[in-house]
């Protein structure tokens, strides 16, 4: 056996070496570079490192020193193509094959093993990952990536690193080559029993592992797992030196130079700029610990920001100097996460700007209005080349010739590549596109554009720096764009759950079941030279590094070991598995605006394209857009910009995500009505609709009212809409609407035609047997179907629950004839289900189109019920499709407008699509929908109907029912609904519970008002606050009621449906007692032992008599008749009732409270029980939410995942999905406490006029704030704490955070103590000092979130306070949120709200204080 195996290792060494094709020296390091065996898998970048630089020297020294001692190493990179390129060099240096593996989240066992495929015949095969073939072949395995790999994924490659040895799917094993070469040739064989087919492969020994990552902390990611970081030599890769060093690769941005002119000399732009990158980046490492959040710390650029700037200069020689806004729009460009900057951080930059003679930074948000794009340039011809139909020239110009250094002329000239399409004659003029303008600012975008395309860089548009703006013109300059170079544009619409590998190809299944490989639209646009233009970079996170490699070096894996490269000949690419990158190949990256950009602009972007901050209109650029594409008079034009201007500067970050940002298509919808409907010309309402201003926070309304007030839009009486009719030649007739005062005009509206959808007419046109018609909602159709069929819009329903959303859609389908279909989303929709129903019939998988896509062919109405129920990222798809007709399905085909392509899907002009969804916020606790869909849909609120509105229909549903109980009954609901937007009440009822009341007391008359009240008010039986207010608002109507609540709940003498008595043997009293307390806990009626027993005597129970306190264990409760109670004997009542006392006396001695201080502590909580409800439920059910289990995909075990059925198929194991608590995106915190601190005025001047209630009221506050969270279940989401300020100090500890009042003794002791501290504290005011130290104390708390909210009653013009000074604590710390609510003279300055967009709050009336504190504190931590 020996002898055997010795002679096994003779004829291996004796296999004759690879053939050296020369000797490479580096350093002290000598190697013989041996003779490639399949040049293909050679690195063919043309982007590789200058040998000649000594830093790529020394980092490629070390990695051959590493290579020759067999270990693999670990390149420590911050993000950029560095560290890729030096391991492509090294290769390429010592002419050694690669294999590349790009990992993101989506990376599984699969793609770094063997996946599985099925051939012709239905055999199974298996196909080697990246990873596998490099171990078998001996080649470099760069694994780039490691930081986003998610956790227990890398120890798939640990036993291979550490033995080079890995057990295959297949069945064979890899195995060391010295373990391989010591085994028995008997052990190789394959000819063993059937079972037995094990095979043994041998590692080769040429094989090696380069990883790369950034280094976690600073940047995103996840921690690397230490088996795996102790199987490798680690080299941290110097920024400064891979930034210098980029800057002498011979790629494709530094070449453009030479097809445009002579070399110049490096101007002193670049040397000065130069200078402060590589000073950033030093001082960014240097930084001491406390700088670390410090405002003035400025991050440090990228890695590719010399390479861009160099490349830039190059190309566009700069001017001697620089405007303030083109040097901010260059910085920008070469750092976009300065857009992210503090304005401490960006005044520390231009001070630096200033030191440098570079001059003085603008500011980031103000437009180029002259034209330009970067250093001053604008685009002024495009030119074919000639003879080449995939080239242009295009020439720039520069009105500042004679600035130049050296006395360069201003024009530039550069060859570019451009589609196979036609190219639109530029420069443009407006007459070709009488709906589009060209300004200043969008040819400055563009011109910025051509400069990116003609350095040969991908874009990334970026969105404005406001929250609020309006339009940045986005698609119509990639379509402008695209047309100006003749491309060829597909469009691609990312959603979250699009996988990094379905980004480059996927699979599909062939007729008879075999599986192949089909490339995606982006690969594809890179053979044919397309555009791409990626929609929505910012919903795929992490995911979009992925595609890096193809962005920088126009390379990427595809499947089965082929590769996109950037050049490779004719006969490689037909034999060797490569394709070719088309040189015109382009990339623009857009933004959802529905992220906020602080979580998705890495640098990791940043380095794969060239940034190019959006720049949105102006006010006078939007007035003349409005102007000439609506024809609206310009009064209203000049009227809705001064509000819109006015609204958006009052949008915060944190309120944009959730309301409606106002943009320039919602003003443009709003225009195209006052146009086409001029007697119609309710702006206030328009706008209140367009903002949805009935769903606004109580604080947020009353901003928006001020606001429409101070641009003097006022508020009309509604006028009364006549019920719809239908004419005999088909269409559908509106009457005008009036009152005695005003009048519209009549609307008709053409009926569909059933020609043009039989089928659908025949079977999808909705029928309703009954709709009682009202002024409202006859209103609300009328306005619906004029944006339905005449100004072509698509629609969103917001409402309450029962508020008729769908019956008012289907009544007018109805009445217009309309085929629609129908789709309800909910938790577990994905974007799968909304294109197509997958089937697997004889094991083929079949698509059938859903709903959707048969509204879209057909041209039908799809209602698209309970969108708030669904993930944002599933609702994130109609943005596209509602604002152009664009979306891409999952099996590569494409819905378009008009037909591009064989297998586009064409949207019919009659489609239209309606979202119905519950109003945002609490109590419905939906997804914030809106923000995923911009402004592309109409927005409707579904009310309920006004008063004589809701009496008509209730008279038309009940005619026989008394007309002043109807009356009085809509009066109820009408206070209850009032009690709801007040705060008071936690439900807001609506008409579908009021028609079902009316229902059943018109059906059963002789039941009380009591029995039919129950139908709706028995869910509030344990919440006695909503029972007190709801008899209460009965009383103020007339209609009066004995009882509701648990009372009436018990009460079965009056309504005998059923008789049911419990009739004790042994009636007779003794005295009150409280009784045994049974340890078993058993059910006792009718005795006189146990305590909690039911219908029993003496003792402490529930449905007895006698007993002196109620007492529950949890039992069915037998109730004695009324006539035994009566007669329990009035000695024993009198001493039950003494006993009663003295157990409460006793209770408060436990808590060391007396009677008068329980009383007053009472009075504060009554006050507030509604707002305590409120709030309890939303900070319960957010605590909750951030714990919402979601479907966690890619699980081996678990149910089916319908998106991955291909995979199971080939026999994948990750092929299922399962119930689990979503991970943070990389990068994103992981859940930690939210910290809130509350400051109180405890000043003197709240005892002196507290006559107004502010004192009082501010005490409520306290208790439901402290009763609020020593309610919550889940008490650790949340570190609170309560501080005072006054004239003797700006910081007195109330509650402090880690001695939360849990008895009621301790929170009735903070309101003593607040009481007086009032009472006793001197004059003089500390709101400044206040904020300052607690906006410090917070944010000094390891969170998730900060909050501070101060309380104020300070004479701002007596204590000299301006907004500068209360700015100065407010914007103290970015990362705090902070709030404002002023109160008696503090309510009295008007400037607080508008320098405190949705900060500052003025409280006019004491009474609102709880309900707006509840408001803010709502809105801050439901973000």
């Amino acid at each position: 056996m020996a002898s055997k195996r010795r002679l096994n290792q003779v004829l291996q060494e004796l296999t004759p070496p690879v053939p050296s094709i020369g000797t490479l020296t580096l350093g002290d390091v000598t190697f013989q570079v041996p003779e490639c065996s399949t040049p293909s898998r050679l690195p063919r970048t043309k982007d590789l490192l200058d040998l000649n630089d000594p830093i790529n020297v020394d980092n490629l020294h070390f990695l051959l020193q590493k290579y020759l001692l067999g270990q693999d190493i670990f390149l420590v990179s911050q993000p950029g193509p560095y560290a890729r390129r030096l391991a492509l060099s090294f290769c390429r240096l010592i002419n050694a094959e690669y294999e590349h593996i790009a990992l993101h989240r989506d990376v599984g066992e699969t793609e770094l093993k063997q996946g599985r495929e099925i051939r012709k015949g239905g055999n199974l095969v298996y196909t080697d990952s990246a990873a596998v073939r490099a171990v078998k072949l001996g080649r470099i395995l760069i694994i780039e990536g490691i930081e986003k790999a998610e956790r227990g994924i890398m120890p798939v490659l640990n036993n291979l690193l550490e033995n080079r040895e890995m057990n295959l799917d297949d069945g064979t094993h890899i195995l060391h080559p010295h373990r391989y070469a010591l085994l028995d040739p008997n052990e190789l064989s394959n000819t063993n029993t059937h079972e037995d087919k094990t095979r043994f492969i041998p590692a080769h020994k040429n094989f090696r592992v380069i990883a790369i990552a950034s280094p976690v902390p600073p940047y995103p990611g996840h921690p690397l797992d230490p088996p795996f970081r102790s199987r490798f030599q680690a080299r941290f890769i110097d920024p400064v030196g891979s930034m210098l060093a980029l800057t002498n690769t011979n790629d494709a941005s530094t070449t453009k130079v030479s097809e445009a002119s002579n070399p110049r000399p490096t101007p002193i732009l670049y040397d000065r700029l130069r200078e402060l990158i590589l000073s950033t980046q030093y001082a960014s490492e240097a930084r001491h610990s406390l700088e670390s959040i410090s405002c003035s710390s400025l991050p440090a650029f990228p890695q590719t920001a010399l390479q861009k700037l160099q490349s830039l200069v190059t190309l566009f020689p700069p001017p001697s100097h620089l405007t303030p806004s083109q040097l901010a729009r260059l910085m920008l460009t070469l750092h976009p996460s300065l857009l992210l900057a503090p304005f401490e951080g960006w005044a520390a930059l231009s001070r630096q700007t200033e030191e440098m003679g570079l001059g003085t930074l603008g500011s980031p948000s103000v437009p180029l209005e002259d034209g330009s794009g970067l250093l001053g340039y604008r685009a002024v011809r495009i030119t074919k080349v000639a003879g080449d139909e995939r080239k242009a020239i295009v020439e720039f110009s520069r009105s500042d010739a004679d600035n130049d250094e050296g006395g360069v002329a201003s024009l530039v000239s550069a060859t570019v590549p451009t589609g196979s399409k036609p190219v639109r004659p530029f420069p443009l003029t407006p007459s070709e596109d009488p709906g589009f303008l060209l300004t200043p600012r969008f040819l400055g975008l563009l011109t910025s554009f051509l400069q990116a395309h003609a350095l040969g860089w991908d874009i990334s548009l970026l969105p404005p720096l406001l929250p609020s703006t309006a339009s940045s013109s986005t698609y119509h300059l990639v379509t402008l764009f695209s047309q100006i170079l003749g491309y060829e544009v597909d469009a691609v619409h990312m959603y979250k759950e699009l996988g990094g590998r379905e980004l480059v190809m996927r699979r599909r299944i062939m007729d008879g079941g075999a599986t192949m490989w089909e490339p995606s639209p982006l690969v594809q646009g890179a053979w044919k030279g397309r555009l791409l233009h990626l929609a929505g970079m910012d919903v795929i996170g992490p995911t979009g590094g992925s595609l890096s490699r193809l962005m920088q070096d126009r390379e990427t894996e595809l499947w089965e070991g082929k590769r996109i490269v950037a050049e490779a000949s004719d006969s490689e690419i037909s034999s060797e598995g490569l394709s070719v990158t088309h040189p015109s190949f382009r990339v623009i990256a857009t933004a959802s605006k529905s992220i906020p950009l602080r979580d998705w602009l890495t640098d990791e972007h940043t380095n794969a394209f060239f940034p190019i901050p959006s720049q949105p209109m102006s006010q006078s650029e939007e007035s003349t857009v409005l102007l000439t594409t609506t024809g609206c008079p310009p009064e209203y034009i000049s009227t809705l910009l001064n509000f819109a201007n006015k609204y958006r500067q009052t949008m915060t970050s944190d309120a944009v995500q959730k309301n409606r940002k106002l943009g320039t298509r919602s003003l443009l919808r709003v225009a195209r009505r006052l146009a086409n409907f001029p007697w119609d010309d309710d702006v206030y309402a328009m706008i209140n609709r367009c903002v949805l201003a009935e769903f606004l926070p109580a604080v947020e309304r009353l901003n928006l009212d001020e606001l429409l007030e101070e641009c003097g839009i006022k508020k009309r009486t509604p006028l009364y809409n006549p019920s719809p009719k239908l004419t005999d030649d088909g269409l559908l007739f509106f009457p005008e609407a009036s009152d005695p005062y005003d009048h519209t005009k009549a609307v008709f509206i053409r009926k569909f035609d059933p020609k043009e959808d039989p089928e659908g007419v025949a079977s999808h046109v909705p029928h309703m047997d009954h709709f009682y018609d009202n002024s409202l909602q006859t209103g609300l159709m009328r306005d619906m179907a004029t944006d339905l069929e005449i100004l072509k819009e698509h629609l969103v329903l917001l409402g309450n629950q029962g508020v008729g959303k769908n019956k008012i859609i289907d009544r007018l389908c109805q009445l217009l004839g309309r085929p629609r279909e129908y789709i309800q989303l909910h938790r577990d929709t994905t974007v799968n289900q909304l294109m197509f129903q997958t089937s697997l019939e004889g094991g083929v998988l079949k698509y059938t189109d859903s709903p959707l896509l048969r509204a879209i062919t057909f041209g039908r109405v799809i209602i698209v019920d309970e969108a708030d129920k669904a993930p944002e990222h599933v609702v994130a798809i109609f943005r596209s499709l509602g604002g152009h007709g664009e979306m891409t399905l999952a099996d590569g085909r494409r819905v378009r407008p008009t037909r591009e392509r064989d297998d586009d899907i064409v949207v019919h002009p009659n489609f239209r699509l309606v979202l119905l969804a519950n109003r945002p916020g609490y109590p419905f606790l939906g997804n914030h929908f809106l923000q995923v869909l911009g402004d592309n849909f109409s927005c409707h609120s579904v009310s309920n109907p006004d008063m004589e509105s809701e009496r008509r229909l209730l008279m038309q549903l009940a005619p026989e029912m008394n007309e002043d109980t109807l009356r009085r009954l809509v009066a109820v609901f009408y206070d209850l609904r009032r009690g709801y937007e007040q705060g008071s009440l936690t439900y807001p009822y609506s008409l579908r519970e009021l028609i079902n009341l009316v229902r059943h007391m018109n059906t059963y008359p002789n039941d009380s008002l009591e029995d039919a009240l129950r139908n709706v008010f028995d869910f509030d039986i344990y919440k006695p606050e909503t029972i007190d207010i709801l008899l209460d608002i009965l009383d103020h109507h007339g209609l009066k009621v004995d009882r509701l609540g648990i009372d009436a709940a018990r009460e079965t003498s009056k309504k005998q449906v059923k008789d049911v008595k419990f009739e004790p043997k042994n009636t007779e009293l003794n005295e009150p007692k409280y009784g045994k307390e049974d340890p078993k806990n058993e059910e006792h009626h009718g005795g006189n032992t146990w305590a909690g027993g039911t219908g029993g005597r003496d003792t402490a129970g529930l449905g007895g008599r006698g007993g002196y306190m109620r007492l529950f264990k949890g039992h069915e409760i037998k109730q004695v008749s009324e006539e035994l109670k009566q007669q329990v004997p009035d000695s024993i009542r009198e001493q039950a009732r003494k006993m009663a006392q003295e157990e409460l006396k006793r209770k408060l001695e436990e808590l060391n409270m007396s009677m008068g201080e329980a009383k007053g502590y009472g009075v504060l909580l009554n006050a507030v029980q509604s707002h305590i409800a409120s709030l309890y439920d939303l900070l319960e059910n957010l605590a909750a939410k951030e714990e919402e289990r979601v479907w966690v995909k890619r699980q081996t075990d678990g149910e089916l995942d319908d998106s991955r059925l291909t995979e199971g198929l080939t026999g994948e194991a990750t092929v299922y999905k399962r119930r689990g608590t979503e991970k943070p995106e990389m990068g994103r915190p992981q859940m930690k406490p939210k910290r809130i601190r509350f400051v109180f005025d405890v000043s003197g001047s709240m005892y002196r006029f507290q006559h107004d209630g502010r004192l009082d009221r501010s005490l409520e506050t306290a208790v439901m704030i402290m009763e609020t969270f020593e309610r919550l279940t889940r008490k650790e989401k949340y570190v609170w704490d309560m501080f005072g300020h006054s004239g003797d100090s700006p910081s007195i500890p109330l509650v402090e955070a880690d001695k939360p009042p849990t008895e009621i003794a301790d929170r009735w002791k903070v309101v003593q103590k607040m009481t007086l501290m009032t009472q006793y504290a001197f004059s003089g005011d500390y709101t400044v000092e206040a904020l300052e130290k607690s906006v410090d104390e917070v944010a000094k708390f390891d969170a998730d979130d900060w909050f501070v909210i101060a309380i104020t009653d300070a004479n701002f013009a007596r204590y000299d306070i301006t907004a500068q000074d209360l700015k100065r604590p407010m914007d103290r710390h970015p990362k705090v949120h902070t709030a404002l609510i002023c109160i008696g003279e503090g309510a009295e300055a008007a400037w607080i709200p508008k320098n405190f967009q949705g900060r500052g709050f003025r409280v006019a009336n004491t009474h609102d204080i709880p309900n707006v504190l509840r408001s803010i504190l709502a809105n801050m931590v439901d973000r």
